[in-house]
């Protein structure tokens, strides 16, 4: 089983940058992609970005150009970084975890856009 834990979500004015985190921990070995996903009410969630084990990346059209996810090996966390941000990208964003054939979520960290 593989376990997320995601941090970095809160308050940010309209064009401005945010960091978000996810640690990875248990069988981490069996992962084969990460990714990242937002939800707001009332709709369905929506993949923002995705990394898989061999480093191919692929973005959802609305954050193409300003968020960029990465990941570090050796601390299993991925990354998503947004710049930019815009009223719509205010969501719930959830880390995504592919192991074999099944799928891990994290909690959820809420990101507000707002002046």
């Amino acid at each position: 089983q593989v376990q997320l834990v995601e941090s970095g979500g809160g308050l940010v004015q309209p064009g401005g940058s945010l960091r978000l985190s996810c640690a990875a921990s248990g069988s981490i070995f069996g992962i084969s992609a990460m990714g990242w996903y937002r939800q707001t009410p009332g709709k369905q969630r929506e993949l923002v970005a995705r990394i898989t084990r061999g480093g191919s990346t692929n973005y959802a059209d609305s954050v193409k150009g300003h968020a960029t996810i990465s990941r570090d090996n050796a601390k299993n966390t991925v990354y998503l970084q947004m710049n930019s941000l815009k009223s719509e990208d205010t969501a719930v964003y959830y880390c995504n975890a592919e192991w074999y054939r099944q799928t891990y979520w994290g909690q959820g960290t809420q990101v507000t856009v707002s002046s």
